[in-house]
């Protein structure tokens, strides 16, 4: 992971949202850590494919419905 050190930043230089979350005084002056954060696993759900096929009624019956599709590959009645 890669990170970088700012020291000695004084707190007037530093974006409003961060200040607002201080309660240090307007002459302070801090060190700021960025670090590189590994972007979070990504679900299934989220993905536009998800659950496009939930109101279709001849798929209620998912297993059995995959089974019709596949039998004729192995020479299932």
């Amino acid at each position: 992971m890669r990170s970088i050190v700012i020291e000695h930043v004084a707190i007037t230089e530093l974006p409003e949202a961060w200040r607002n979350r201080l309660s240090i005084g307007q002459e302070a002056r801090v060190r700021v850590v960025i670090e590189e954060e590994n972007a979070p696993a990504s679900s299934s759900e989220n993905a536009g494919a998800f659950g496009m096929w939930r109101d279709r009624g001849d798929m209620a019956d998912v297993e059995g419905y995959v089974r019709n599709l596949r039998a004729p590959r192995y020479g299932r009645p």
